[in-house]
């Protein structure tokens, strides 16, 4: 990452050349990166086929309860440990970074043509990061998400709440779990200090996504309240599940 400074002098030129503005195909749904040659369709007949695309196979038999996903980038170098210090060495001023970049990437998905197909139809009523337990949140002092959700939320010209969610259970980090794990780890790991919010969009922040457990279990938890819609807004997507 040495090198010429980028805008924020976070990335040098080509670093940040060649990773943010990386062309990826991405399921609408989830975020992860599809296979070019087959460009993440299911081929279909009419209006079955257009409400397929972009999807992959995973979203389209068991679709997660979370709407639509936004990512920045892959979780790898050299991002990666742009993700880490935000997370375990307190350079806040990366929440500011990834939101900056958010915000952009979510006015080009809105008024780009296709934004519909995309699933992303309009800004949320409300901006809530993942929480973190009480536990790991004395021990980091600090919540990186949110450092990334609220200067989100003022870009986007809409509200931010850290407080709408809570993390009820101090579960192992999700990193070291597989998949079926991190479901069962989050499954019942979230609550609600707000019970009704019928009709609202939320969107839900975190720094790494890997295999969606988590946001699937937010998403749940929100749209049983009455959310009509959850879209999530992630800096980083690992390339595989």
């Amino acid at each position: 990452m040495s090198g010429a400074s980028s805008a924020r002098g976070l990335l040098c030129e080509g670093c940040d050349a060649a990773y943010w503005n990386e062309a990826r195909l991405r399921c609408a749904v989830c975020a992860l990166p599809l296979a070019s040659a087959r460009r993440g369709m299911q081929r279909r007949d009419g209006a079955e086929a257009e409400r397929g695309r972009h999807r992959c196979e995973t979203c389209l038999k068991t679709p997660p309860a979370f709407d639509a996903t936004l990512a920045l980038a892959d979780y790898r170098a050299p991002l990666d440990g742009l993700a880490r210090g935000l997370k375990f060495r307190a350079r806040l001023a990366l929440g500011e970074e990834f939101a900056r970049r958010l915000a952009l990437a979510t006015e080009d998905w809105l008024d780009a043509a296709e934004s519909a197909a995309n699933g992303v139809t309009d800004v949320p009523d409300l901006i809530v990061p993942v929480p973190l337990s009480r536990e790991r949140l004395i021990e980091r002092g600090y919540n990186q998400a949110w450092l990334i959700a609220k200067p989100l939320a003022r870009a986007l010209g809409t509200r931010a709440d850290a407080t709408l969610l809570r993390r009820t259970l101090h579960t192992a980090p999700q990193s070291k779990l597989d998949r079926e794990t991190r479901r069962r780890n989050v499954g019942r790991a979230f609550a609600l200090r707000r019970t009704d919010l019928r009709g609202l969009h939320l969107g839900v922040v975190d720094d790494v996504m890997t295999s969606g457990a988590t946001l699937d279990a937010l998403a749940r938890t929100l749209k049983a309240a009455g959310a009509r819609r959850v879209t999530n807004f992630v800096a980083l997507r690992t390339p595989k599940d």
